[in-house]
């Protein structure tokens, strides 16, 4: 699994719009029915809420790159281009650690 990290950073709550535009119009829900989506949820830190971080989650690369290839990123790219968002990026690739599940209370 790959999991993408990004981070849309605004003004005066634009980050927040923008992701509220993207799931009030469907696009969101369209890219988590895109095969390989394992997960595409947005979230708002706590002690900035100027940024919306997205996290994005892949089964692998070949997943992504058709992602990328798919109409929905010029609608994606032009709401950015519309709520005028910066972003970073982190990328994370599972490693499915099993020691880590005795700390995990379900």
């Amino acid at each position: 699994m790959i999991t993408v990290n990004l981070y849309y950073k605004g003004q005066n709550g634009s980050a927040r719009a923008f992701a509220r535009e993207m799931e009030q119009s469907g696009i969101a829900d369209n890219i988590r029915s895109e095969k390989g989506n394992l997960r595409y949820q947005y979230f708002v830190p706590l002690d900035d809420p100027e940024t919306v971080l997205l996290i994005d989650s892949w089964v692998d690369q070949a997943a992504i790159d058709e992602h990328h290839a798919s109409p929905m990123m010029k609608q994606l790219a032009e709401l950015r281009e519309k709520y005028d968002l910066h972003m970073t990026v982190e990328r994370f690739v599972s490693d499915e650690y099993e020691g880590d599940k005795k700390f995990i209370r379900q």
